[in-house]
């Protein structure tokens, strides 16, 4: 296999690793790859910058069968890794029972919840202090809008998130490449994506809000744009004050309507 990134693919990841602050010196990072475009890529690239970085840091990957087939094979992602000198590591959790006996739950926020839930306790009792993650530029403005039409929140995920209860640092070197891009990043590395096991893979919350800015985006070129644009703390937000709490509101009524 060769290792090669073109000096474009070079500079976004710096970016977002120097910007962010994602790698520090002897660092132990474990890859969640599950077998898609993204992190294949992610696993592919952290491999080669790794012997370019003047911190010296140690990448290993772990797959995690969620149990929707019962043909879930990783053999392929695990000579992927031999080929990169990457340490390969699998996983099973029965995240389809979870989903089945959620209680009314999204089924996506379970799947995540109990993925990220095996792959801390994993990186814990292997002496990892980092995860990373493939999300991409397109994930975060979707999850921002995501946020702001489903629970009414101007949110999105950070490119690096310390997790106090586990003393585990996440990390998304990712942030600054489009999924157009990295559509294409199996010509670098030769491997072919694995189809996504999930049940509702095309039918979420998140396909959604992709379709959403896509449709925008015909009538608007710069929806996208914007959309990343709000993701930023800017001097030029204009918000509306937090709601009081009722025994704050009760006490300004109070006061308003107090005799002087």
């Amino acid at each position: 296999m060769q290792h090669h990134l073109p000096q474009h693919y070079f500079s976004r990841l710096w970016r977002a690793i120097i910007e962010f602050d994602l790698i520090q010196e002897n660092d132990k990072i474990l890859v969640g790859l599950s077998g898609g475009k993204d992190s294949l890529f992610l696993t592919y690239a952290l491999s080669i910058i790794r012997r370019h970085s003047p911190r010296p840091f140690e990448v290993a990957a772990i797959t995690l069968d969620p149990m929707f087939t019962a043909d879930f094979d990783t053999a392929p992602l695990a000579g992927f890794c031999a080929g990169l000198g990457v340490a390969f590591h699998a996983t099973r959790a029965n995240i389809a029972a979870a989903i089945e006996n959620n209680n009314g739950k999204d089924p996506c926020f379970v799947c995540s919840y109990f993925r990220r839930a095996v792959i801390n306790h994993f990186a814990v009792d292997h002496g990892f202090n980092k995860i990373a993650y493939a999300h991409h530029h397109d994930d975060a403005v979707e999850t921002f809008l995501m946020g702001l039409l489903y629970t009414g929140q101007l949110k999105t995920f950070l490119p690096k998130t310390h997790l106090d209860r586990t003393g585990l640092t996440v990390i998304r070197p990712l942030v600054y490449f489009r999924e157009k891009e990295l559509r294409i990043t199996p010509r670098l590395h030769g491997f072919t994506p694995l189809p996504s096991p999930c049940p509702l893979d095309g039918k979420t919350k998140r396909q959604e809000a992709k379709d959403m800015i896509r449709e925008w985006g015909q009538t608007n070129k710069h929806v996208f744009s914007h959309l990343a644009a709000a993701m930023r703390e800017s001097p030029a937000t204009e918000l509306w004050p937090a709601p009081l709490s009722r025994p704050s509101m009760k006490e300004k009524h109070h006061e308003f309507w107090r005799k002087k």
